[in-house]
């Protein structure tokens, strides 16, 4: 028995060593990085901080290309139709996997159809209008919404993100009319730093710069607690609507994308994560570095969906 347990050893780590993956010596060539939202926002800080975090844990490097339209669903279409030879990979945020296939048909229909290889961060959300608005807090500017219902213009990356969803729902429950204005993220900024809305939603890793300038200022969070980062913006969950939902963003691959090239991934990128280059961007943009495996990033993407799919036809958006 003991001998026959041995054979069966030496057979499983000879069959390791010699797999077409490891005989390849994965990767020999760049790894295409897909971030599906234009240059500029916190996806794009995010996977260009990772690409440039991973470059000493991966014999080649990591190539960004900006695949923008459809809030996010082009560039994460490319990567689920892309070969599965780990050439190819995507940087995803939750509302696309999870809000997007409730809202209109795409390749891909749920979590399952991808491959997961790390959760990367959380973000939170904040609401902001430009400096020289007359609102100095969102209670004031939702007291002006509800006497004026209609006119206020408010700038999201895009219809079906979880921004989107947080406004619709503190819409709902503020009983306030303001029209929602998409724009691939986050043109929103400098739509409203142009006038073209009134208020707009994003991470605040888009907006820090105009905020220290002075160009910006953040009246509310979608947080449980106030942001340390402006401590004079008000929760919504303070005023009583409880919208606290922020955004993850994390790395995948095609589905059926081999074992062995996930592993050297998720290996790879789990030890960028902790380089100091990365650590800094996470505090200087606002961002929380939050490490999950595979298997943990599996389940909360399908709890996600689930959650998701409640809220998309509670708030009317499934289609």
């Amino acid at each position: 028995m003991l001998r026959v347990l041995a054979t069966v050893t030496m057979l499983s780590v000879l069959l390791a060593m010699f797999s077409p993956v490891a005989a390849a010596g994965y990767p020999r060539r760049p790894v295409t990085l897909i971030v599906p939202f234009p240059p500029g926002g916190a996806t794009d800080i995010v996977g260009r901080g990772i690409a440039e975090a991973v470059r000493k844990h991966l014999p080649q490097p990591v190539a960004v290309v900006n695949r923008a339209g459809g809030a996010g669903t082009v560039g994460v279409s490319e990567v689920v139709l892309a070969r599965p030879d780990g050439y190819t990979i995507g940087l995803g945020a939750v509302a696309i996997l999870t809000v997007q296939p409730y809202l209109s048909a795409l390749p891909y229909k749920n979590p399952g159809d991808i491959t997961p290889i790390l959760k990367l961060v959380n973000l939170p959300i904040v609401l902001f209008v430009r400096s020289d608005a007359p609102w100095k807090t969102a209670s004031e500017l939702l007291e002006y919404a509800r006497a004026n219902p209609g006119k206020l213009r408010v700038g999201v990356p895009g219809i079906g993100t979880i921004l989107h969803l947080n406004l619709e729902q503190l819409k709902l429950l503020a009983q306030v009319d303001m029209v929602v204005v998409p724009f691939e993220g986050p043109r929103q900024v400098a739509a409203l730093l142009g006038g073209h809305v009134d208020l707009a939603l994003a991470h605040p890793a888009a907006i820090m710069g105009y905020v220290e300038a002075g160009r910006i200022r953040v009246i509310g969070v979608f947080q449980p607690q106030r942001n340390s980062r402006f401590p004079q913006a008000q929760t919504f969950k303070e005023l009583g609507y409880d919208i606290t939902r922020g955004v993850y963003y994390f790395l995948f691959a095609p589905k059926n994308t081999p074992r062995t090239i996930i592993v050297v991934l998720h290996d790879a990128f789990k030890k960028a994560l902790a380089e100091p280059t990365f650590v800094d961007l996470a505090r200087k943009a606002d961002f929380e570095i939050d490490y999950q495996p595979p298997g943990a990033l599996t389940r909360e993407l399908w709890a996600s969906f689930e959650e998701y799919g409640r809220l998309v036809e509670y708030l009317g958006l499934k289609k």
